[in-house]
């Protein structure tokens, strides 16, 4: 495989179109949210039907940045990546002919990586960037390398990029992490659907997403099942076929607006949203003393009785599913604020998670970081309109709960980080009954 550095195809950075997200707020919200599909799901199954020469045909897929740019990157491999209406997406990975994936799509999506295991092992070797993503502290990359070498690949690292070769078939083996990984766990698991003989996978990810993607490819035909809670075992097949699949719901974007009918004193019922996939949201918000009612397919946050700033303080910690998400835990933090006594965050899995809170402070949220890993939260907080920054994708999303629920209007930098994760955010919140508006960075008040 050549050095990648002499060619065009180096990376050069091309200018973000910076979007601010302007929020007045005060209105209790009500009313009904369809919840998109997840993002978390949707970006690996296109990565997964790189296993497979045949058509591939996701529904429910999210209308999301990440997506659109996973979808690029798979077209610039070769791969036929078809859009045909809103949600769907086909594709075709029968001709994939540039097993080269570049630093520009890794600086915008983590989630680009998650094509070394399928690349791997179908096509026997690839050159992959070091991936990107949000800056919420060290997300090595080195479980997923040290688990396609387990699978018999020889990697190396030279000028940011990892060049990975696999002499014949990638060969099943004990696969052991020492921690849990989520995206390393998918990425084993892809990389051995097609090795030859048993992989297994402990200790696995036990996200819901993970197990979607387990259908997805017991769909394709692949010898795939989670044995136990924290064990995945593959038996490799020769070949996929393509499959059909409808991603499941976004349980992160589902758990943000049910924080935005607690933070704003309403009531939202959320459509497409699996309870069961958000138990330990669901207990933190009964814990605070606010209603939620779980259908076979709904979640209703009913906060008109008890509202912002009588809710009781509670202390959360996030862990791996099925403990309290690290991507709710930003959202979570902002209700705190409205609790009526001392709260605090134990962040166990990024480091700098926390740093965002400093924005939330210019609103008025009284917290203390005593380490990168704790804040103590102290409320109820007055909530006041400010000029504050996104740092990533979740803090995006849970400033503009806090303006939601802030008196006066918000002006919010860096809403282009929120496009990434958040299917027509500021339309659902509209629908609400919200006061909100995306304009360019600089337009004095032209929606976006």
């Amino acid at each position: 495989m050549a050095d990648p550095r002499p060619f065009h195809w180096e990376f050069v950075p091309q200018p973000v179109t910076r979007e601010v997200f302007r929020v007045t707020g005060g209105a209790a919200l009500h009313g009904r949210v369809r919840v998109a599909g997840a993002k978390n799901a949707a970006l690996k199954m296109l990565a997964a039907a790189c296993l497979t020469g045949e058509r591939c045909r996701f529904t429910n897929v999210p209308e999301i940045e990440d997506v659109r740019v996973m979808a690029e990157t798979l077209r610039d491999l070769g791969v036929v990546v078809d859009h045909p209406e809103p949600n769907t997406y086909e594709v075709s990975a029968g001709d994939v002919d540039w097993l080269f994936v570049p630093l520009e799509a890794a600086a915008k999506m983590r989630a680009s990586f998650m094509l070394l295991g399928p690349l791997l092992t179908r096509f026997g070797e690839v050159i992959i960037s070091n991936p990107g993503g949000d800056r919420i502290g060290r997300r090595p990359v080195d479980l997923h390398v040290d688990a396609m070498r387990a699978l018999g690949a020889d990697i190396d690292y030279r000028y940011g990029y990892y060049y990975a070769k696999a002499p014949g078939r990638l060969r099943g083996a004990e696969i052991r992490f020492p921690f849990v990984t989520v995206m390393g766990t998918e990425n084993a698991m892809l990389a051995a659907t097609l090795a030859d003989g048993h992989t297994v996978i402990r200790p696995a990810a036990q996200e819901p997403e993970i197990d979607d993607l387990v259908t997805f490819l017991q769909a394709m035909g692949a010898d795939v099942e989670r044995t136990f809670p924290d064990t995945i075992e593959v038996h490799g097949k020769k070949r996929l076929r393509g499959a059909d699949h409808a991603v499941v719901p976004d349980r992160i974007e589902a758990g943000t607006f049910a924080v935005a009918a607690a933070m704003t004193g309403g009531r939202i019922t959320l459509e497409a949203a699996r309870c069961d996939h958000l138990d330990a949201l669901v207990q933190v918000l009964g814990r605070m003393g606010i209603a939620v009612d779980c259908g076979v397919d709904t979640l209703a946050v009913d906060a008109t009785t008890v509202g912002p700033g009588a809710y009781a303080p509670i202390d959360i910690e996030t862990a791996p599913y099925p403990g309290l998400a690290t991507d709710l835990q930003p959202p979570t933090t902002v209700l705190l604020t409205q609790a009526r006594g001392r709260s605090t965050v134990h962040e166990a899995i990024f480091e700098d998670r926390l740093e965002w809170m400093s924005e939330l402070r210019k609103m008025g949220a009284r917290i203390e970081l005593p380490d990168p890993h704790h804040a103590v939260i102290d409320g109820p907080a007055k909530l006041r309109g400010a000029e504050v920054e996104i740092s990533d994708l979740r803090a995006g999303a849970s400033l503009i709960l806090a303006a939601l629920a802030a008196r006066g209007t918000s002006t919010i930098h860096g809403g282009h980080h929120v496009r990434r994760g958040y299917e027509n955010i500021e339309a659902k919140f509209l629908d609400l009954g919200a006061r909100i508006e995306r304009v360019q960075e600089g337009d004095p008040g032209t929606p976006a």
